[in-house]
């Protein structure tokens, strides 16, 4: 079966979660992106992040939330995306950039505006008690 291996950003506020929609697209996903040949986990996620939303991701602040798969949006069934999820504190403005064309503030009750995988990650939130 195929894997698209993602990382995913995973910032909380107030209970809600910060979800992103691509130019063109009527799905939300939380920000995130793939790995370039040779890059570490942090290196990608900062770079990804940094390209979609104008902030910088403070490295030393990563940490790991969970791992989370799912079929893949817009792909033929059998294709599984796997999120490889993380929290960090930042700096800067979250503002859409490159590809995103706009970010939301998200709670549980959301979830019909999310992919597959997310709803497994929102699920998870809401029953940690981070997300309403």
């Amino acid at each position: 079966m195929p894997i698209i291996d993602k990382l995913a950003w995973i910032e909380i506020k107030n209970k809600k979660i910060l979800s992103t929609r691509s130019i063109g697209k009527d799905t939300y996903y939380l920000p995130s992106g793939k790995r370039e040949a040779g890059e570490s986990d942090a290196e990608a996620l900062c770079r990804e992040i940094k390209e979609e939303l104008s902030i910088e991701i403070q490295p030393d602040s990563i940490r790991l939330v969970g791992v989370f798969e799912a079929q893949a949006h817009g792909h033929p069934p059998g294709t599984l995306v796997r999120m490889t999820c993380y929290s960090a504190g930042y700096s800067g403005k979250i503002m859409a950039a490159s590809e995103i064309a706009e970010v939301k503030w998200f709670r549980h009750a959301d979830k019909e505006f999310i992919s597959e995988v997310d709803k497994l990650i929102f699920d998870y939130l809401k029953e940690v008690g981070l997300l309403d």
